[in-house]
């Protein structure tokens, strides 16, 4: 599986900087508009608590990918740095169109927002710029851009709904398959219009206010967004604009963040000259450990500010609890598939060695898909950690779930993919279902 998360904002407010940050990608930083052309991937990690911690098997936890750190587990995640968007972007204005094309690949948004006031809705820089409705344009950009694609061929696609007495969600999956929709996101848009969308439904009677609407619940499903509020640590009204904004959009949707702090504290640390880990709300120096340099005057001077402005104020730089809170905002769960219920081995022979980020709501049957398509095409059965049978219809709503999965062929246990199958001698089994997208 692989989620994607999308880092979006005007220019200059520091996506790129947050990209660096939170990944070991190299995205070009600047302090003018437009310094991200052709969008940046690198891959961050979602933290989370791994069940070797509870199930005292730290010591031995061996990811495949990621890590475990003392229990918590690093499981990777795609992000995507996409180029600034500035008002009047679904009209084409700067590179409106390319960021929104962009946008089609991320499941979840971060919308980086430069809290200090230091620029303005152009990304050029100001001073006392009030980021207070920031995220309401940049939400308007985007819901224009898709109700004009939709509002132009109106007329056409009403029509059509209603020469083929196509089911809505067919007509809807057609339309909006573009913007990165899947059938399961339509259903839930339909499902969020109520008596709107009720069969038998009339598209030819709908005008530019319920196509509003139409584009409003898709946004709210396809695009669920987090504001993470950036440069908390410059800026004379920082405090006051990170006050209404929460107050505006609620604080839990808002992360109080300083990326360029992050950056620094990284550098620092592969310097030799602080220890640090990421999202800590501290930092060793020399004092506390001799075997690290002393910094310079100036490095020093700067660290006294990250302490003060930022880790103090706020328990750590932020960029870390964003990360978290887009995941969990993609509502997804882990699963662990093993092939022992009494080690928690995969087939490799490692502990804890696969975890799998899949959609709530995701069947066990469909985690075998994911796992493998062998998998899941000679499934049998799987088995919970306590032993019992789950339906293979189950849905999974609670992360760090532990599963073992047993194929027909082999009768045992399968953790991971097998080797592939040799064309034209596998004798042909029960056609796989296709993988579930993160959609």
């Amino acid at each position: 599986m692989e989620l994607v998360i999308g880092c979006v904002g005007k220019p200059s407010a520091g996506k790129s900087t947050f990209f660096n940050a939170v990944t070991d990608g190299k995205a070009k930083v600047g302090n003018f508009p437009f310094t991200t052309i052709e969008p940046n991937e690198g891959i961050t990690y979602y933290m989370t608590e791994c069940p070797c911690k509870s199930r005292g098997k730290s010591a031995l936890c061996k990811p495949k990918y990621g890590s475990c750190v003392d229990g918590t587990r690093h499981i990777p995640v795609k992000l995507l740095d996409v180029a600034g968007l500035i008002p009047g972007a679904s009209e084409g204005a700067g590179l409106g169109n390319k960021f929104l094309d962009d946008l089609r690949h991320a499941h979840v948004l971060m919308h980086i927002v430069d809290v200090s006031g230091t620029t303005n809705e152009k990304g050029e820089a100001t001073i006392g710029y009030d980021p207070l409705n920031d995220a309401d344009w940049l939400t308007s950009e985007i819901h224009n851009w898709i109700y004009n694609n939709l509002w132009r061929r109106w007329s056409s696609i009403a029509r059509r709904h209603t020469a083929t007495q196509a089911p809505l969600r067919n007509t809807f999956q057609a339309q909006l398959s573009g913007y990165g929709a899947s059938a399961s996101t339509v259903v839930a848009v339909l499902n969020s219009l109520g008596d709107l969308a009720k069969e038998p439904c009339t598209l030819t009677t709908w005008g530019e206010a319920e196509v509003h609407k139409l584009v409003d619940a898709f946004l709210a499903v396809r695009f669920p967004t987090i504001l993470v509020l950036n440069k908390a640590d410059i800026g004379n009204d920082t405090d006051k604009n990170i006050e209404n904004v929460a107050e505006k959009y609620g604080s839990d949707k808002c992360f109080v963040a300083s990326a360029a702090s992050e950056c620094f504290l990284r550098n620092m640390h592969a310097k030799h000259i602080i220890k640090y880990e990421p999202g800590e709300m501290m930092f060793t120096t020399h004092e506390d450990d001799p075997s690290l340099k002393i910094p310079e005057p100036k490095m020093s001077k700067r660290l006294d500010h990250v302490m003060d402005m930022v880790l103090f104020r706020h328990g750590s730089t932020g960029v870390r609890a964003a990360i978290n809170a887009a995941v969990d905002l993609s509502n997804t769960v882990v699963a662990y598939p093993v092939k022992s219920l009494k080690n928690f081995t995969t087939a490799e022979g490692d502990v804890f060695g696969h975890a799998v980020l899949v959609r709530k709501g995701t069947t066990v049957r469909e985690i075998a898909h994911i796992i493998s398509p062998t998998v899941g095409a000679n499934f049998a059965y799987a088995e919970g950690e306590d032993g019992r049978r789950l339906p293979e219809d189950e849905p999974v709503v609670t992360t760090n779930l532990i599963v073992k999965f047993t194929t027909v062929a082999s009768k045992e246990g399968q953790a991971s993919a097998p080797p592939p199958p040799v064309e034209d001698k596998k004798p042909k089994k029960e056609k796989a279902k296709e993988t579930p997208s993160l959609e």
